[in-house]
């Protein structure tokens, strides 16, 4: 798990750490860093995808270099990835553990990790259109072959399919099932099955709201999640009805083990702009990272790191003290 990353003049990040746990909730108003820290991540996992004019903050000196870090504490000392963009060319991918067999093997554990990133921000047209078959198919960036990977995890995992369908109807209980067609040779389309009547609605005829919630719900069911799992807006286009079955969800993700799975935990940073959602993180402030723009510099600070908080918290809404602007992370003039 990554425990932290430094961004050093990556774009509005000139300067900051973004801690991390388990889960971590970005809270902030638009161009406050959010989604650049996202792209850091992504950065780090497939780094030769990136030229220094992406990366760099405006104005950088050119005897000055762009670096992203991530570090986590392992059995066997600190560990560190960082890559290095300079004028000269990129630096390249690299990284410092304590050394050792067993420190090696951790090194390379973190680093299949952090190359297994995936960033997603799922969009309703996307995730409704048909897909080509292929082996070991993925829900792609934007919910792209949603109905192969459900075609996928039906064939191979039914059990935790069926769990999934079964979820997926309580979530929204106007369907009662997840079906398939084969409009042409080597192509699923996804439908759904409503509840009453037991009419068959194709994915292009289905609500934004149905579509993302789907796609999102399936990420927290596969068998083999990826390791890093970055979510720009997961409440976005969903009632509020819906908000605390995406904090479960999430849940099931980061912590496996208090929802009866086996498998090895999944690292998720989410961002939201809704005071709703962040609300029902109330309880975990440690969860909670507040994104804040100065001029032309962004910085992050973990909600819990506040000495006043509970005397700020009371008994209000944690998301109604954001909005108002007590914690800080909203629009400022200048």
């Amino acid at each position: 798990m990554i425990e932290s990353i430094h961004f050093k003049n990556f774009r509005v990040l000139r300067d900051t750490s973004l801690p991390l746990r388990r889960f971590t909730l970005l809270v902030g108003p638009n161009g406050s860093g959010k989604t650049t820290a996202l792209l850091g991540l992504a950065a780090l996992a497939r780094p030769q995808q990136w030229l220094l004019d992406q990366v760099k903050t405006s104005g950088l000196d050119s005897s000055e270099s762009v670096q992203v870090t991530a570090s986590r504490e392992a059995r066997h000392g600190p560990m560190t990835i960082w890559l290095e963009w300079t004028r000269a060319g990129f630096a390249g991918l690299q990284d410092r553990g304590s050394g050792g067999r067993e420190a090696e093997e951790e090194m390379r554990h973190f680093r299949q990790c952090v190359g297994r990133t995936r960033i997603f921000s799922l969009n309703a047209d996307i995730i409704a259109k048909d897909t080509q078959l292929r082996p070991l198919i993925e829900l792609g960036p934007n919910g792209q072959d949603l109905a192969g990977v459900l075609d996928r995890l039906r064939d191979q995992a039914p059990e935790r399919f069926e769990a999934l369908n079964h979820e997926f109807a309580r979530w929204l209980p106007e369907f009662d099932r997840i079906l398939f067609e084969t409009p042409q040779l080597g192509m699923r389309a996804l439908q759904l099955r409503t509840k009453a009547g037991g009419h068959i609605i194709k994915a292009l005829n289905l609500s934004q709201g149905t579509l993302v919630a789907l796609a999102f719900l399936t990420l927290a069911y596969l068998p083999e999640p990826p390791p890093l799992v970055c979510l720009e807006e997961p409440d976005h286009g969903l009632h509020p009805r819906l908000l605390r079955d995406v904090r479960d969800a999430i849940y099931r993700l980061a912590y496996p083990e208090n929802f009866g799975e086996k498998r090895e935990p999944v690292q998720v940073i989410a961002t939201t702009h809704n005071p709703y959602f962040l609300d029902l993180f109330k309880d975990h402030p440690e969860e909670i990272v507040i994104a804040e723009r100065t001029g032309l510099e962004a910085k992050f600070s973990r909600l819990s790191d506040r000495a006043d908080l509970n005397e700020i918290l009371g008994e209000a809404h944690l998301g109604d003290v954001w909005y108002s602007g007590v914690l800080g992370g909203v629009p400022v003039g200048t």
